[in-house]
């Protein structure tokens, strides 16, 4: 068990915003992530994943320092951000006060696809020594047909990836065996999979039940999640989101006696998937 908790990549969106349907305390405070390093150090905890667009999460890391660790970081389309590709890394080094990126991917596939001259100023800051590996974050399996028509193959893709969600499973195993690094992302749906299912709108009937039955007898479901996602042979890194040092801590007290989750034989809309398109009231 202790060699996939090596594969826990900590989420830091938390530390620069209030983010997540389950989200309870806010925006964690500079003490606490501070205590989260601390502790994700100790575990052996290596890859860190921030964005440009996660608030003041950079500033964030920067002060608490994460020289030691290795970095990822995203960049938003530039004309949308007012910014270039090149600006916006140079204030990401600035404000995480290191000279250089274990990884530095679009933020929007989308925007990359549409203006391919991103991934080649991506492959002449790894030329500079500015970042070592350069990749994209994906929203929908799609994108990667798209990059491969344009010939474009990063080193490392971001994928959503969880027990309700997994549309990208023949992206990544297609990725690996191009050399390509897999993190995957929301492997608790932003905290929907612990919603009690009668407290969720309507726009949600559709998982209510499966909801309930992963739910059912499972008083530590957050590590059956996680391990579902860490046990796949082709994720390198899963990116877990932590709000307290005790969460973090909880995430590798994961044990070989974790629950298995139910077959799942829903076929789930991409509008619960995606949570662009959750209507919440």
């Amino acid at each position: 068990m202790g060699d996939i908790r090596n594969k826990i990549g900590l989420g830091t969106v938390q530390f620069g915003m209030e983010y997540g349907i389950s989200n309870q305390s806010g925006q964690t405070p500079p003490n606490e992530v501070s205590a989260i390093l601390a502790s994700f150090r100790k575990k052996g905890g290596n890859l860190i994943d921030t964005a440009i667009a996660y608030g003041s999460s950079e500033i964030v890391l920067g002060n608490a320092g994460v020289g030691e660790f290795s970095v990822i970081s995203k960049f938003m389309p530039p004309a949308r951000w007012g910014t270039s590709v090149e600006e916006q890394l140079a204030f990401s080094l600035e404000r995480l006060k290191v000279e250089k990126l274990y990884g530095y991917l679009a933020h929007r596939t989308d925007d990359l696809i549409l203006h391919p001259r991103q991934w080649e100023i991506l492959k002449e800051c790894k030329e500079k020594g500015l970042i070592d590996k350069a990749g994209v974050s994906l929203s929908e399996p799609g994108q990667w047909d798209k990059l491969k028509d344009l010939g474009i193959y990063p080193d490392i893709i971001q994928v959503p990836y969880n027990y309700f969600d997994r549309r990208f499973e023949p992206v990544m195993r297609e990725c690996r065996q191009a050399g390509g690094e897999i993190h995957t992302r929301s492997a608790f749906l932003q905290g929907l999979f612990f919603r009690e299912p009668d407290s969720l709108p309507g726009f949600f009937d559709e998982i209510k039940q499966a909801l309930a039955e992963i739910q059912r007898n499972r008083p530590r479901l957050h590590h059956s999640l996680l391990s579902f996602v860490l046990r796949q042979p082709f994720t390198d890194y899963v990116i877990t989101g932590v709000e307290t040092e005790e969460q973090l801590l909880d995430n590798y007290s994961l044990s070989e006696e974790v629950s298995d989750l139910p077959e799942l034989t829903l076929e789930i809309s991409e509008d619960i998937l995606n949570p662009a398109n959750w209507i919440i009231n």
